[in-house]
């Protein structure tokens, strides 16, 4: 397998977003651990709606939670994250260990990677889909990347359809309300890169336990 190239691109984990990540897993999970470590089972592709990756990455870099009121209340202040970050071009950055829990899908993270995908701020709001090809070919290239690292990867999914997931055994939501339909990166950006993908036999929807 040719290994994309994945440029290091840390965002900040200092101690207090290890304390709240851990808080979370604690009162959202009920994981009670000493540390932020999780053995995925998934993939999550998302867009950040937000036009460039140094904006995008600008908003996953600090530790607290800003600009995002409607949330502040549920995740303890607690900012997003996600482990990679893919711009237009489809230069792939890293900004996390994949081992360590990440907070981009409600009800999944304990068992979830995150692949950002940069995108024009607003488009969400137009119905129409600016995520490029050469994003969807990063996206391939970084889904057997993380399946040939990661031998418990038996899921891809887009955020947009997380909702499928409740009520599984992989559902680990204790807030019965915290919950957000969302749009991102729609059919077709999923359907394109599960057709390059398909060898890896990768579900979509709850298997059993």
């Amino acid at each position: 397998m040719e290994v994309p190239n994945i440029i290091q691109k840390p965002i900040c984990f200092n101690s207090i977003r290890i304390d709240l990540t851990r808080r979370y897993m604690l009162d959202h999970y009920g994981m009670a651990s000493s540390d932020i470590n999780i053995n995925p089972s998934m993939i999550v592709l998302h867009w950040t709606n937000i036009p460039t990756l140094e904006a995008s990455f600008d908003c996953l870099y600090p530790p607290l939670l800003s600009n995002r009121p409607e949330l502040e209340s549920q995740v303890m202040a607690l900012n997003v994250s996600a482990h990679f970050l893919v711009d237009r071009d489809g230069s792939i950055y890293q900004l996390m260990p994949i081992n360590w829990m990440g907070r981009h899908v409600i009800g999944l993270n304990h068992a979830a990677i995150g692949v950002e995908n940069v995108a024009e701020a607003g488009f969400m709001e137009k119905h129409a889909c600016s995520l490029t090809d050469k994003q969807v070919d990063a996206n391939i290239a970084l889904v057997r990347y993380v399946c040939e690292k990661l031998k418990t990867i038996t899921y891809l999914i887009g955020h947009h359809e997380y909702h499928l997931f409740r009520g599984s055994h992989l559902w680990l939501e204790k807030n019965p309300h915290y919950f957000t339909e969302k749009q991102d990166p729609g059919d077709a950006f999923m359907e394109a890169v599960r057709m390059k993908t398909k060898d890896l036999s990768l579900a979509r929807l709850p298997l059993p336990k």
